[in-house]
């Protein structure tokens, strides 16, 4: 099959064409200097990275009706929150099934990996990677112990099944906790990452002491915390959707103008369909609703680009020959990508998806 139009990575966007054997790349270029000689298949889309959903909860989806009003911390704040109670109540099984389900309709979506915060400790990072047993996607998993203070067996076995930790704010966690969780991470080549600013602002030199990989919201930073993120070097997850529920959102104008690291993420899965496209899609709408526009160049990037780089897979966000995570081809009009993948893509507008390729899911 040739694909012929444009292609939005890492490299930017170009007019170009894709030439595909059997699923992979076998051939990129200029419109028009194809070696096919008209023999093959052609269509006209645009070629991207397939898309990473950068921040999720996956374990919210056993909720399956709409949570209660009130504050956040209401709903999700640890320990006694709407979702730990849910959590709590729920069976093993029903939990399996219904990430298992969300994930589902990530791949179905063309997503190929995805960043979870997994609560429950160490069961809960196995019962995750159960539901994904034999999915195409690629899990990375932030787990979370539960005793307080941390006890180093737990931290360990924790570690020992995820990727990192995924913590609550600072304003959640004490500064032993965190250290302490920084330091075993970095013993053992593992994120940390850690929840910021989301429902009132919180001073950076506490969710950035000690440094952490991965800040996710920042919903309510003022433009001098986002300078000092993007000082400390720090990757930025933010979930408009969400946040919007709680009448917040990100100044994603900002951290384009400043130049942050950002990816997108869906969160809560008991408030949203994990679903990376409306989240783009919102994120563009909703910016100019707030007379603060965010480039649709800067989304994409934020969904195809800037996930694969934190993962330590920067060459999954080009298009071209070898590349180790196939990319998806969607059938819309190449003349402007980037406005064209954030507003109007759907999955029945994915012509063909392609398998991750390296580890699997379970690992």
């Amino acid at each position: 099959m040739l694909v012929e139009g444009a292609i939005l990575d890492s490299d930017g966007v170009r007019r170009a064409y894709v030439r595909f054997r059997r699923g992979r790349i076998v051939e990129t270029g200029r419109p028009g200097t194809d070696s096919g000689r008209g023999r093959e298949r052609k269509v006209r889309g645009i070629v991207v990275p397939s898309p990473v959903n950068a921040h999720t909860h996956l374990g919210d989806a056993v909720s399956t009706r709409e949570p209660p009003r009130g504050p956040v911390s209401k709903l999700v704040q640890p320990p006694h929150g709407f979702k730990f109670r849910i959590l709590a109540e729920s069976t093993r099984a029903a939990k399996v099934a219904a990430i298992r389900g969300s994930l589902g309709r990530m791949v179905r979506d063309g997503v190929a990996a995805v960043v979870d915060f997994r609560e429950e400790g160490a069961a809960g990072v196995a019962l995750l990677r159960a539901a994904a047993a034999r999915l195409p996607i690629r899990l990375y998993v932030l787990g979370r112990p539960v005793a307080r203070p941390i006890e180093p067996e737990e931290l360990a076995e924790v570690l020992t099944l995820a990727d990192g930790i995924g913590l609550s704010s600072a304003r959640d966690e004490s500064d032993m906790t965190r250290r302490t969780v920084a330091r075993a991470c970095r013993a053992r080549g593992k994120r940390f990452a850690l929840h910021a600013s989301e429902a009132v602002r919180e001073d950076p030199d506490d969710y950035l002491d000690p440094c952490p990989d991965l800040l996710v919201h920042l919903a309510k930073a003022r433009e001098d915390d986002l300078e000092q993120v993007r000082e400390a070097g720090v990757t930025v997850a933010v979930c408009p959707r969400s946040n919007a529920l709680f009448g917040r959102q990100p100044d994603l104008a900002a951290m384009e103008r400043l130049g942050l690291a950002v990816m997108l993420g869906t969160d809560n899965a008991m408030f949203h369909a994990p679903s990376i496209w409306r989240e783009l899609e919102f994120a563009y709408v909703g910016s100019r609703l707030r007379r603060r526009p965010v480039s649709a160049a800067f989304l994409a990037r934020a969904a195809l680009v800037e996930p694969w780089r934190w993962l330590g897979l920067p060459d999954a966000a080009r298009v071209d020959v070898g590349t180790p995570v196939q990319p998806l081809v969607v059938r819309l009009p190449p003349e402007d990508p980037p406005y064209q993948l954030v507003t109007r893509t759907t999955q029945p507008l994915i012509l063909r998806r392609f398998p991750p390729g390296g580890r699997s899911a379970g690992r």
